[in-house]
Formats: C-alpha cells, sequence, structure tokens
C-alpha cells in the first residue's frame, strides 16, 4: 500500500516501482507483479526488474514467459504457448550502466542472478544442457553463487570430468583471492567418483570445517558411490541424529537402508517424513522404498510416481521406479523409467549401468557392452560396473579378459572391505570360479567357490559348484556328498540330479568291491571233466525208500525244473496272501 503511493508521489521513479513489485511478490501476487513490470516497460530498461519479472513468472510457473523476458529479441526463434518450443542461440546479459538500479546487487552478482534464473527456467522447460551452461556462466560471474554451484552438483547434470574441467574454469583467484576456504569446499563436494582408499580426501581449509554437515553428506555419497555400504551408513546416521531432515543426507541415508534391508528402520524414517514433510519428493520416496523393500511392487510403484510427480527432477525416485518393474522381468518399463533417469542424471553412471542390465537381459549382448562402457567411463573404479564388463567378455568367450575383469573388481571390493566382504558380492566370487573352470584352473576355481559360500552359506548353486569341480578333479566321492548338499537346500536342482547319477555311476566303476581287492581279476586254469554217465541209465535207476519200496521217476530231455522266475513270482504271491 505505502510502496504504491510512494511511488505515485516520486512520479514514477524505477526504483519506487521495482519496490511496489517486490511488495507483490512477496506477498505471492506474482502475475499482478509481472505485469506492473512489463507496463511500466522496466523490463527492457533496468536487469533487476528484469530478474524480478522473471522470477515471479517461474514463481506462477508461467515459464514461456518468463524466458521471453529473461532473453533478447534475437535469441528467441519461436515460442508457442501450447508446445512450449524455445530456442536460443546464446547467453546475452544486458549491460548493466550506472543508470541500472542495483539494490544491494553488484553489476557482476546481478548478471550472476539473471544467468541462475534464466537456468532454472531451461530446466523447468526440460532443456537440461543449456540450463548447465547458465548455470556454469553464473558461477564465472560470481563464484560464490552457491546455488548456480547446488543445481549443478544435486542434479548431477556434469560428469566427473566435467566438474573437473569447471572446479579449473573458476576465477578463484580474481574473486576471492589467495586464502579463501571456497575452492577447497567445492573440490570436497564433487569429489564423489574417486577410488575411495588411494585417493585422499582434500584438506580443509578450516578445522572446524571437520564437523560441517554439508560435507560429512559429501563423504557419506562418496562412501555409498564406492559401495561401503555400513561406512556410509553409520556417518548418514551420526547427521541426522544433528540434523533429522537434512535434505542432502536424506536420500543417500535411504538408500543406504534399502542396501543393508533394514526394513524397521526404513518405516519409522518414512513415517515420519510424511507426517512432517508431506509435500517434499523425498518422503514418498522413502515410502516407495520400504514398499519395494518388503516386495509389494504395486504400492511401491505408486508411491514412487508420486515423488516424481511433486519433483520430476528427482533422480532416485526415477531408478527406483525402474527397479520396481527390472525385479518383475518387464524389461520394457524399466529401461524406460532408467532412459528418465539418464536424461536426469548425466554425471551418475548408475541409470546406464541398469540400462545395460536390462539389454543383458533380453541377450542384446553389443548394446549391453556399449552402456556398461559409458558407465567406465563416468565411474571407473566402481566393481559393479568392472563386473559386468566381465559378464560380457565370458559370454563372447572371451575367458581371459573375463578373468582380468573379475580380478579388478575383486580387489576393488577388498580395498573397500578389508576384513569382510559383503554378501552382495557372491556373484563375483562365483562368476571368477566359472572362468577359471573354464581356463582348466581348478584349484583356483575350488577356492573362489568356497570363498563365496562362506559369504553366502544357503546357495544351493555355489554347492553344486563345488561339487562339478571335484567331479572334474576325479574327486567322485566328495562330489557325491556336495551334490547331495545342494539337493537338500534345492530339491528340484536339475543340474544337480543330473551330475549326481553320473557322477555315483563313475563312482561305481572306479571303486574296488572291497579293501585291498586287486585291480584285474586273476585267471584260473582250465579243469579236465570227468566222462558223463549214460543218461538213459540215470534216469531208469531205482530209488529205493526207507520203507523198501522202489520209485521209479522217468524224466523226459524236454522236462525241466521251475525256472528263477516263477519261482520269485511264487514268493511274491505268497507275501501278498500272508
Amino acid at each position: 500500500f505505502w510502496a504504491d503511493k510512494v511511488a505515485s508521489m516520486s512520479g514514477g521513479d524505477a526504483r519506487d516501482w521495482y519496490w511496489v513489485a517486490q511488495c507483490m511478490y512477496r506477498s505471492r501476487q506474482f502475475h499482478r507483479a509481472a505485469i506492473l513490470i512489463r507496463n511500466k516497460g522496466l523490463d527492457k530498461t533496468q536487469p533487476l526488474c528484469q530478474w524480478l519479472a522473471g522470477l515471479c513468472l517461474l514463481e506462477a510457473k508461467q515459464h514461456n514467459d518468463a524466458l521471453l523476458i529473461l532473453s533478447n529479441d534475437e535469441e528467441v526463434m519461436g515460442t508457442n504457448r501450447t508446445t512450449t518450443v524455445v530456442v536460443a542461440t546464446n547467453f546475452v546479459i544486458p549491460p548493466i550502466g550506472s543508470h541500472c538500479i542495483l539494490e544491494g546487487f553488484t553489476p557482476k552478482t546481478l548478471q550472476s542472478a539473471l544467468l541462475l534464473l534464466k537456468g532454472r527456467v531451461y530446466e523447468k522447460l526440460d532443456n537440461r544442457t543449456r540450463a548447465a551452461e547458465c548455470f556454469k556462466n553464473a558461477l564465472k560471474h560470481d563464484v560464490y553463487c552457491y546455488e548456480a554451484f547446488n543445481s549443478l552438483v544435486k542434479h548431477q547434470m556434469l560428469s566427473s570430468s566435467e566438474e573437473k574441467e569447471l572446479l579449473m574454469s573458476l576465477p578463484f583467484k580474481e574473486q576471492c583471492g589467495e586464502n579463501d576456504l571456497l575452492p577447497a569446499v567445492y573440490e570436497i563436494l564433487l569429489n564423489k567418483y574417486q577410488n575411495l582408499p588411494q585417493t585422499p580426501i582434500p584438506a580443509l581449509p578450516h578445522p572446524r570445517l571437520v564437523d560441517n554437515l554439508d560435507l560429512e553428506a559429501a563423504r557419506a555419497e562418496r562412501l555409498y558411490y564406492a559401495c561401503a555400504y555400513r561406512q556410509c551408513f553409520s556417518l548418514t546416521q551420526d547427521i541426522l541424529k544433528k540434523d533429522p531432515y537434512h535434505t542432502t543426507c536424506l536420500p543417500i541415508h535411504i538408500s543406504c537402508l534399502v542396501e543393508l534391508k533394514d526394513v524397521t528402520k526404513l518405516f519409522s524414517l518414512a513415517h515420519d517424513l510424511v507426517d512432517l514433510m508431506c509435500d517434499k519428493a523425498v518422503s514418498w520416496f522413502a515410502v516407495g522404498c520400504y514398499y519395494f523393500l518388503i516386495g509389494k511392487r504395486d504400492p511401491a510403484r505408486r508411491y514412487l510416481g508420486k515423488a516424481t510427480l511433486l519433483d520430476p527432477l528427482f533422480a532416485p525416485a526415477w531408478l527406483a521406479y525402474g527397479h520396481s518393474f527390472a525385479v518383475e522381468n518387464e524389461h520394457d518399463q524399466a529401461m524406460a523409467a532408467y532412459f528418465s533417469a539418464t536424461k536426469l542424471m548425466k554425471g551418475c553412471h548408475l541409470p546406464l549401468l541398469y540400462i545395460g542390465l536390462e539389454c543383458g537381459l533380453t541377450n542384446n549382448i553389443r548394446l549391453a557392452e556399449r552402456f556398461f562402457r559409458e558407465a567406465q567411463t563416468i565411474a571407473p573404479h566402481d566393481p559393479f560396473v568392472i563386473h559386468e564388463m566381465g559378464i560380457i567378455a565370458y559370454q563372447n568367450h572371451d575367458y581371459n579378459m573375463a578373468e582380468k575383469h573379475f580380478l579388478t573388481a575383486l580387489a576393488h571390493v577388498h580395498e573397500i572391505n578389508q576384513v569382510i566382504i559383503a554378501e552382495k558380492w557372491e556373484p563375483l566370487l562365483n562368476n571368477l570360479g566359472h572362468t577359471c573352470r573354464k581356463l582348466n584352473k581348478y584349484d583356483d576355481a575350488l577356492r573362489y567357490h568356497q570363498q563365496a559360500l562362506v559369504i553366502s552359506p544357503q546357495n544351493a548353486s555355489t554347492v553344486s559348484c563345488i561339487g562339478f569341480i571335484m567331479a572334474l578333479q576325479n574327486n567322485f566321492s566328495e562330489a557325491v556328498v556336495m551334490f547331495h548338499k545342494a539337493l537338500g537346500l534345492r530339491r528340484d536342482d536339475s543340474f544337480s540330479i543330473t551330475m549326481l547319477s553320473y557322477v555315483i555311476e563313475q563312482l561305481m566303476e572306479s571303486t574296488p568291491p572291497f579293501q585291498g581287492a586287486p585291480d584285474t581279476v586273476p585267471g584260473f586254469d582250465s579243469v579236465p571233466t570227468p566222462p558223463s554217465p549214460n543218461l538213459e541209465e540215470s534216469l531208469q535207476t531205482p530209488i529205493v525208500l526207507d520203507d523198501g519200496r522202489q520209485l521209479f521217476e522217468a524224466f523226459t530231455p524236454s522236462s525241466s525244473p521251475p525256472s528263477f522266475e516263477i519261482e520269485m513270482q511264487d514268493c511274491f504271491q505268497d507275501e501278498n496272501t500272508s
């Protein structure tokens, strides 16, 4: 009210009209503020008013109109209100002269604010490439513009190499000086894909920053991408004790709970988040992860879909949404969700890894290898990616290359977990055992399968693999024992049933009938047979009974005693009647 009266009495000073529009913006009258600035023509002459009008239209969700205000006439090639097609050619910021009002800004910071706002508009219009360029230019104009830096990092717009190039290109010396802490802090926040044990964390510029929660969350993210889930969970738990709703830490903590399958804690966390932050995507992401973990896929998809509606740029929800289809072998729907995550997470290797997995499950080996290589360029030290590359080499019958990939992945796993290997790596050890068996390295194969059995004792497949290698080593008696154990764990294991029959036959042929039996049966000398008596005379010989009577039994040559089969039938009949 009073700002409007002051603007009228001052004769229409630009500064006064700016504060009238600012009051309207703060009272959430976005359309009214933008129309006021346009009617006064201040969006053409005053960059600060141009920024405020664009901010109002962004809040009013009129993204196309916001870009029209923030862009020059030469930049906009064509617009359509129904299809929202906006094409820009360059990132020209109007010059800020001495006549321009600043109101707390400097010329550099105002240019940075305009670029930041323009990047946010491009992001809403799904033009993430130009949004990333705007954010990078905003950082170059003002290295203290953390909003631009956070947009690049949080939404993972840059790959690891692009992040390093950005840090090298920022003018820290010109804007910060020699002893400023900003370069070191940015390096810590970006350094998530380096090899965990070999690359030390950059030294903190101030000793009291050790307990800073943002830096601790960055370290937790680094541990998560290095597959050190228990260490990551311990760190995120400490962070959430100090700040229970730390926005950067919550998605990492929820992902750790899913990896560790801690259903109780995930349920409690999801319940609290929905009660306190029902309008945030991370709350429904936690609910969807809980239902996914307990095996209820339909509710999981419903809540994860709600998370993507609340924040279409929340990439973890897209990944979990794809997982809910992948576990049910619905490959097309899973790949669609992963491709959506790929657009949102250019600097993350996980969507590419999951797309490659789905391609491999559909027997598209070449396409799977292509996605795995792209994922490896982003995260060269990730054991999952290296493991999948080994599987591709194994399927291509290149066993030497497969063994090389598997050993490299196992070395990275041992670097992360030097004492105990998680159960998640049981397939890696078994695949390494299969590869060594193909290369006729039976002792190494047996050792890797036994290591896999240690971390996953109830796996029938691992037990049958051990029995198979023992059979190949002609250790049939122990192979029989292992196949019996495998069938005890899984009765319908066709491979164990077939191999058990084969091994028992081999054991019967190779085992002597008694201890100390010779390998060969000794020969016997032929004994001459005595001459047989006359058959007719023997048949007519009288038989004298006890009472003195004589009995003649006459057998014709065609008569014979009952056969053995008939006797056995009589025995079975007697048993049935008795």
